[in-house]
């Protein structure tokens, strides 16, 4: 829960090649440049155990995999995560920025595969203690735009990605439903845009919360190279 801790939770949610990890690092060198202690993870994986599971569950020779096994996977990485990584750097204060968390599960587990919400909040809380983020960005992309991207781009292309169009439907349409039920946490970002406009999008959103100011417009984006300060 929000408030028990000194730091800083940001996560970031989505559809399936919405931008959500190479907006997340951005953020993260964005605000690594401006002097914050700031961590950047990822699920499944971001541990030693995690990224165990994480090949278990992408594996494309796993078709026959059960939701709910699934969604167990997915809170077992969640768990090690959240206690070896997550809790230790935001009790020391510093900010943690989370490509997926708990909505992950339920969007996909739930909304997807249709397992029960209120089931899956209650073992989401167990394994993270309750931890909810204190802003949730949602890179909203159509689902036919999303799975374009996953083709074409280079990445892995994992079992979840493999579902039909239909399941990932459901999964976006989760989103923005959980998104709509939470409009103090969440903010949807409309991910069709470059990736250097997007990045602007989502610093306006952490400048907010954070109370920063320096001005968006003044940097600019330099590719692999990352952002530096810049007139345009």
């Amino acid at each position: 829960m929000a408030g028990e801790y000194d730091g800083y939770f940001i996560t970031f949610e989505g559809p399936d090649g919405s931008g959500k990890s190479t907006q997340s690092k951005l953020l993260v060198q964005y605000l690594g440049g401006l002097g914050y202690d700031v961590m950047h993870t990822f699920e499944p994986g971001g541990t030693k155990i995690g990224e165990q599971v994480r090949n278990v569950l992408h594996d494309m020779r796993n078709t026959a995999m059960q939701p709910r096994a699934e969604a167990l996977g997915y809170l077992m990485s969640r768990a090690q995560l959240m206690g070896e990584k997550i809790r230790p750097r935001l009790a020391w204060g510093g900010i943690v920025v989370s490509d997926r968390y708990n909505d992950s599960t339920l969007a996909y587990q739930g909304y997807g595969h249709g397992l029960d919400l209120d089931m899956l909040r209650v073992v989401c809380g167990f394994a993270t203690g309750g931890l909810t983020p204190d802003l949730t960005l949602l890179l909203d992309l159509s689902v036919e735009e999303g799975l374009e991207r996953r083709k074409t781009g280079g990445g892995e292309w994992n079992r979840l990605d493999a579902m039909d169009v239909e399941f990932h439907g459901r999964v976006r349409g989760g989103y923005l439903e959980m998104a709509r039920q939470e409009p103090d946490r969440w903010v949807v970002i409309d991910a069709k845009a470059s990736v250097w406009e997007l990045h602007k999008a989502v610093r306006v959103v952490v400048q907010g919360v954070l109370g920063l100011g320096m001005d968006v417009d003044r940097m600019r984006w330099e590719g692999e190279g990352g952002i530096i300060p810049g007139n345009g």
